[in-house]
């Protein structure tokens, strides 16, 4: 087998992994691999997942984040919501753009690390052409991170997001289920992305 043989047999691989929804579970899905995982967890996911769902979230796409796995799970499992697992963030933007046109309503579900990545889809796209979009991040490096990689990422998201203009809430599991379907009337009323930021202390 030559190098070219090699090099398409390797991308099949990969895009039968992403079509079968099962991208995430290889990159970070502590829910899905792992049942011990701590019921406050289990419990933030569905609260988010029901609050998705209450806000007619129909379409998804997403970059696998561990805190985020069971939500993933969840939605993934749902008939009613197209879940599109992507490599990158901005490939998200760009998906759920197209799906808006298309009579749906997008969320993108990734970590805030992704934020920098997708900076140029989102002005480009998304706020030059007044798309609403739905986002929503895991916020690492938030009260609580054991991990020093994150933290700087972290204490950079809610500026970054005023600096785009993109309005953001952090809400706590008592009041998500008000929170996301009201992010989600905003940013279709404004024609805006409107970013939901989940910290440590919404999984715990």
């Amino acid at each position: 087998m030559d190098t070219e043989d090699r090099f398409n047999n390797s991308v099949l691989s990969v895009l039968s992994v992403v079509k079968s929804g099962d991208f995430y579970r290889l990159y970070g899905s502590d829910i899905a691999r792992n049942p011990t995982v701590n019921e406050e967890m289990k419990m933030g996911s569905m609260k988010a997942y029901r609050a998705l769902k209450k806000a007619g979230i129909d379409f998804v796409t997403s970059v696998p984040c561990v805190n985020l796995g069971g939500l993933l799970d969840l939605l993934e499992s749902d008939p009613g919501i197209v879940h599109i697992p992507v490599t990158r963030e901005e490939e998200g933007v760009g998906i759920c753009a197209g799906a808006y046109l298309g009579g749906a309503n997008p969320a993108l579900v990734m970590q805030n690390s992704g934020l920098g990545n997708s900076i140029n889809a989102l002005a480009s796209l998304s706020l030059l052409y007044r798309m609403p979009l739905l986002m929503v991040l895991s916020h690492r490096g938030d009260l609580g991170e054991q991990i020093s990689a994150q933290v700087p990422m972290g204490q950079l998201t809610p500026g970054l997001l005023d600096d785009l203009g993109i309005p953001w809430y952090s809400p706590t599991p008592s009041d998500v289920d008000r929170v996301i379907p009201g992010a989600w009337t905003l940013a279709k009323t404004s024609g805006l992305p409107v970013a939901i930021l989940l910290g440590e202390s919404f999984w715990v």
